[in-house]
């Protein structure tokens, strides 16, 4: 694990974030439903892609319809079915990722930036705490921007 990451978040195994790709429009309604993504206003595919704390893939879901939700992406995805997670361990998520309630029974940690929902402004220990996160959560969006221009 790189020595900055260890020093601020020595408990994580997996960065997460949610990537959608845009799709043809399906000739059938229930499909063009089930991939509508309000999100990107548009058809899409949705994934969740997990890295390494160096940067490595070391998860990809399958594909779903834009319509999901990262919490049903992650809730039937091999992360919940396998037991790689150990109690004390963490997860590095974006904010959008609100999966604490499926990790909270294995002693499992989401660290997520804080919502601003109802604050004006936020406390600076925790805007120093969402900084640390965000800036180790961005190498999974550059991994994912990596992959989509390859």
């Amino acid at each position: 694990m790189p020595a900055d990451f260890k020093r601020k978040f020595s408990q994580t195994r997996v960065i997460l974030d949610a990537t959608e790709i845009p799709i043809q429009k399906p000739t059938s309604l229930r499909d063009q439903s089930s991939t509508w993504s309000n999100y990107k206003n548009k058809n899409t595919l949705k994934s969740l892609v997990g890295i390494s704390p160096k940067g490595v893939v070391t998860f990809v879901s399958e594909a779903y319809g834009g319509s999901a939700s990262d919490h049903q992406i992650v809730e039937r995805s091999e992360l919940m079915k396998t037991q790689q997670f150990e109690c004390g361990d963490s997860i590095t998520a974006d904010r959008g990722i609100m999966v604490q309630d499926l990790f909270a029974t294995k002693n499992v940690a989401v660290n997520t930036p804080t919502k601003m929902k109802g604050k004006n402004q936020l406390p600076s220990n925790i805007v120093n705490r969402d900084r640390r996160v965000s800036s180790k959560r961005v190498h999974v969006e550059r991994i994912i921007g990596l992959a989509k221009t390859f």
